[in-house]
């Protein structure tokens, strides 16, 4: 499905707020994919040229850095993958929609399980995921908005920016896997 057609169905869609929507059934296997360490460059094709990913331990600005994120996976952890999941997608304005996605993360470690409670929280404009945020344990992400130190805050930023770009580096700046 090309940009014009999924800018199609997203105009198209009337039944936001169900708990599953035309846009979501179009997103959502490529978020398994990525989060399941068997993304393509095909599945990247979800996000906006700009768009954003953020989860406690990186802050990637456009696709390449997001690509960069997730084809890191396989390279830290034996398995990920999204175990369980449920989806509730909402209009938030003419084109525009917010997805979120209740779930369960496996991943192994060194041979240990590891189990992770989640929020995917995803604004999308004209049928493309423009800003990504994986909330663990379902607590919003630390910056100087949600601290009660701003200081604090800005420090977790650039630390998750800083993780990011040293990510964005080993990874070979989002080239595209070849496996």
């Amino acid at each position: 499905m090309d940009y014009e057609q999924r800018a199609k169905v997203f105009q198209d869609h009337k039944s936001f707020g169900n708990s599953r929507g035309a846009i979501s059934e179009f997103i959502v296997p490529h978020l398994l994919k990525l989060y399941g360490s068997r993304a393509t460059a095909r599945d990247f094709e979800i996000y906006a040229p700009n768009a954003t990913f953020e989860d406690p331990l990186m802050c990637a600005h456009g696709v390449k850095q997001i690509k960069s994120a997730f084809y890191s996976l396989p390279k830290v952890f034996s398995e990920s993958r999204i175990v369980e999941y449920t989806i509730q997608e909402n209009a938030t304005g003419p084109g525009k929609a917010e997805i979120l996605i209740d779930n369960k993360q496996h991943y192994k470690l060194f041979g240990k399980d590891i189990d992770l409670v989640s929020l995917i929280r995803l604004k999308v404009e004209g049928g493309l995921v423009v800003h990504h945020e994986d909330w663990w344990d379902r607590k919003p992400l630390k910056n100087r908005d949600t601290t009660n130190l701003p200081l604090v805050g800005r420090l977790a930023e650039y630390t998750r920016r800083g993780s990011m770009l040293i990510t964005h580096v080993l990874m070979g700046f989002g080239k595209d896997s070849s496996y």
